[in-house]
């Protein structure tokens, strides 16, 4: 069974830095497109980043790119989120999702199968 659990979230000044985490257990790693989403509150959960099995394309959210970043370590079984310049408006919860064959809409959560339980993001002025 397939098991995603994040870490890295808490508590940045806007203008700072957070490196999330996540790491699959149960499965092999590799044989997985990883994503990143955050919700918040009362909103549809949204789309954030994604990353190919291999880690040889990433896809973002408009607006996100150059801002976050995403990365693997197959080898360690583990995708990355690095944010950079925080806004308030990056306050949410940030959910790591995984999925293993090809699916066309990356950026609909629908496309993935397996989720961990998320980490708060939160943002202050």
């Amino acid at each position: 069974q397939v098991q995603l659990v994040e870490s890295g979230g808490g508590l940045v000044q806007a203008g700072g830095s957070l490196r999330l985490s996540c790491t699959m257990s149960g499965r092999t790693f590799s044989d997985y497109v990883a994503g990143w989403f955050r919700q918040v509150l009362g909103k549809e959960r949204e789309f954030v980043a994604s990353i190919t099995w291999s880690g040889d394309a990433t896809y973002y959210a408009d607006g996100l790119k150059g801002r976050f970043t995403i990365s693997r370590d197959n080898a360690k079984n583990t995708v990355h989120l690095q944010m950079n310049s925080l806004k308030l408006e990056d306050t949410a919860v940030y959910y790591c999702a995984a999925h293993r064959y090809y699916r066309s809409q990356i950026a609909s959560a629908r496309s993935y199968d397996y989720w961990g339980q998320g980490t708060q993001v939160t943002v202050s002025s």
